[in-house]
């Protein structure tokens, strides 16, 4: 494991990096177990991580405390939405050194996204030397419909190649009449717009099932719950596998 220091210093001075947006309109689907993944890879490859929250109801990303995670305040008085609160995420964006991770709920994935489209964010931050990627989960089960809705929503109205697909099989395979997701219309259509995908594959439930689930309930990063004397062998060395395979998906996808 690389030398990082989980508040998002790498012990080497090492700076910079891209803006991550983890959307997805679906609720439940896994945004902020993924968001957290995604931050915890950028540390341990020399990257000055700021995590924010962007969810509105549920701060689950603050929740895994080493990450540090920023709330982001977007709700008046009335409970609603105020975009224009997005105004200073953008600047931090475009001028504050090292990557951010934001995860963004599902009552906020509307908003934040007709925001970045309508304020053409992707190109304020290309012309600030800033990369832009968004990743979207889609998902097996009953909730795909709903994910599928919500990757073609991102993938038609943004106007870069940098949709990164996390096809998250936890709640069964991602398929539909026999067609895999890359074989599906939807990304047929979108193709353009995807610069890569990660594959999380349904693991045995009883034994890959469980011990994540149990590192996902303490709100553990890989890391933590590896040195932790509250897993066994047995169970670090499937969140061992886990990660390895995750970061080497995210590796060949050479993130800015």
């Amino acid at each position: 494991m690389s030398t990082e220091n989980m508040n998002g210093t790498h012990r080497n001075g090492a700076m910079g990096g891209a803006v991550h947006l983890v959307l997805q309109g679906k609720g439940g689907i896994g945004k902020s177990v993924i968001a957290s993944w995604l931050a915890e890879y950028l540390l341990t490859r020399g990257k000055n991580v700021h995590c924010v929250d962007g969810d509105p109801v549920n701060r689950s990303l603050t929740q895994y405390k080493s990450l540090r995670a920023e709330k982001l305040d977007l709700v008046n008085e009335e409970g609603l939405i105020v975009r224009m609160r997005y105004d200073t995420l953008l600047e931090r964006f475009a001028g504050e050194d090292g990557a951010f991770v934001v995860d963004s709920g599902s009552t906020a994935f509307l908003p934040f996204w007709s925001y970045i489209v309508e304020s053409e964010v992707i190109r304020v931050l290309r012309e600030a030397g800033r990369k832009l990627y968004v990743h979207c989960v889609v998902s097996g089960g009953e909730m795909l419909s709903d994910s599928l809705l919500g990757f073609d929503t991102l993938a038609r109205s943004t106007t870069d190649r940098n949709v990164i697909v996390w096809v998250n099989e936890y709640f069964g395979p991602v398929a539909r009449d026999g067609k895999t997701f890359d074989q599906m219309n939807v990304f047929q259509t979108h193709a353009e717009k995807v610069l890569g995908s990660i594959g999380i594959p349904q693991r045995s439930a009883d034994t890959f099932g469980a011990t994540v689930l149990a590192m996902r309930e303490k709100k553990m990063t890989f890391q933590e719950a590896i040195q932790s004397d509250q897993f066994m062998l047995a169970q670090k060395s499937r969140l061992h596998i886990v990660r390895r395979d995750l970061f080497d998906q995210l590796d060949k996808l050479e993130l800015a």
